[in-house]
């Protein structure tokens, strides 16, 4: 069982974490201040160190120093993000913003927890061409099917390049992992890949975020600020859902691929930068160009290399190859090692379509090994039935037809919509007038929320800015 510090001086979020991490089966300590953590502590008897940037006394960047051996992960607000940042200089491993999702937090420390246990390649190591390893192995993605072979091949073709890179994949299909593997596969490898959710970020926060801004810049802006383009300075930066990006925002990165410099927010001076962009999206870029919410002249600058994600539905047997691994490593860290599908689990899972993709798989097949009394997990633990998935995108596909039809009277919907129907239908007659944070707060949920049920219904976001 992975041994965690939590150092955290408000009470309720470290409670709040621990409880998070202990519910996933991870052994956890905790500290108020860097001084407590290293006085009641053996810093490297831990596999990971999740600190807080700003305590009192010491600050938390000070625990990479005082545990080299040790993975640090940062969590800070927006309002220090930049900060942060330079954490990762210092030796971070990553950091997280708060307020976190639990599912994002549960993910970071599992790849990172996973990465370290990982065994390093010897520095004199062979020749890629020459290893007898699978490609994924390199790659560190699993799949053996035709469609992933290919993109193998094009990311190490690509890797060791300068090119812009678009990777093209639905939700859940691991485009980030494809985006890690260009980083670590070239020259850049050694300096920060800094990612980006273009889409969690709010609209008022973004070019700032991005591009950093001056002090007096706006109402706030009390020091100066590094942005996330500078930050990644001799790496790579990773804008995830960009087609979530404002328009105005687009016009900066335009001006960062032409002439590879930037100009902070408030600021009358460039400065040069030397980043590799690589940009990830679910939607078609092209399509929306054409309808005025994506600038044409970024699109053909972003789509220089054009990697497809293939969905999980399209790979074959790799969906077994990806659950046996997924199976492996949940089954670890609860402990309970033997863990295995039966007959008709298996088939099961070839047989669902899959919507969600790996990230719908794996959090079906963590609930099924949490509910299981035995080292065989059935079929009906893991809560799919073949063909639901595509039965759920007729069903929604058809409410959004009728909602459109022009037989429909009245703004109000009827009575037996679902609630995802009524969500479609709420955001669809409002939409052009309201404000992503009023449409949130109508509906009860938060910004984010609403940016991911956007995604799972496949409801663009209208953008209100001119290019």
């Amino acid at each position: 069982m992975s041994h965690i510090l939590v150092v955290e001086d408000e009470p309720i979020i470290r409670s709040a974490l621990r409880r998070l991490l202990e519910r996933h089966h991870y052994q956890v300590s905790e500290a108020g201040a860097v001084h407590e953590a290293v006085e009641q502590h053996d810093l490297n008897q831990f596999d990971l160190i999740i600190s807080d940037l700003r305590l009192p006394g010491e600050p938390g960047t000070e625990l990479i120093r005082r545990a080299p051996d040790t993975p640090v992960l940062i969590m800070t607000s927006y309002a220090s993000l930049r900060s942060a940042v330079d954490s990762m200089k210092l030796g971070a491993v990553d950091y997280i913003a708060k307020p976190f999702d639990h599912d994002e937090m549960l993910q970071a420390v599992a790849r990172i927890i996973e990465t370290s246990k990982r065994p390093r390649a010897p520095a004199a190591a062979e020749p890629r061409a020459q290893r007898s390893e699978p490609a994924d192995k390199d790659m560190g993605i699993i799949g053996a099917s035709p469609s992933m072979q290919t993109l193998f091949k094009r990311i190490r073709k690509v890797a060791p390049t300068m090119s812009t890179v678009l990777i093209q994949g639905e939700s859940g299909t691991g485009k980030e992992l494809v985006a890690r593997a260009l980083h670590e596969n070239s020259p850049r490898a050694q300096a920060p890949m800094i990612s980006v959710n273009c889409a969690a970020i709010p609209e008022t926060l973004i070019e700032s975020e991005l591009f950093g801004h001056e002090k007096g810049a706006f109402t706030g802006a009390v020091a100066g600020r590094t942005g996330l383009v500078e930050a990644a300075n001799g790496g790579t930066l990773f804008l995830d859902e960009i087609g979530e990006l404002p328009l105005e925002a687009q016009a900066r990165l335009l001006r960062v691929l032409q002439e590879s410099e930037i100009r902070r927010v408030g600021s009358v001076q460039s400065q040069k930068v030397d980043v590799r962009l690589v940009a990830a999206t679910h939607r078609g870029l092209k399509a929306l160009a054409h309808q005025g919410l994506f600038r044409e002249d970024l699109y053909y600058r972003l789509n220089v290399i054009e990697l497809r994600l293939p969905p999980l539905r399209e790979r074959g047997e790799d969906v077994m190859l990806i659950a046996e691994a997924l199976l492996a490593r949940i089954g670890t860290g609860m402990n309970t090692p033997n863990l295995h599908f039966s007959q008709e689990a298996a088939e099961a899972i070839r047989r669902y379509r899959w919507p969600g993709n790996v990230r719908e798989l794996e959090n079906a097949i963590e609930r099924a090994a949490i509910l299981c009394d035995e080292d065989e997990i059935s079929a009906d633990l893991l809560g799919i039935e073949p063909d639901l998935g595509q039965e759920r995108s007729s069903h929604a596909t058809s409410a959004l037809n009728s909602m459109r039809t022009p037989e429909k009277t009245g703004s109000e919907p009827a009575e037996n919509l679902s609630l995802e129907d009524y969500f479609q239908h709420f955001v669809l007659e409002h939409q052009e007038h309201m404000t992503e944070t009023e449409l949130a707060n109508k509906l009860g949920i938060s910004r984010k929320c609403l940016w991911e049920r956007r995604q799972r219904l496949g409801i663009p976001r209208k953008k209100t800015a001119s290019s």
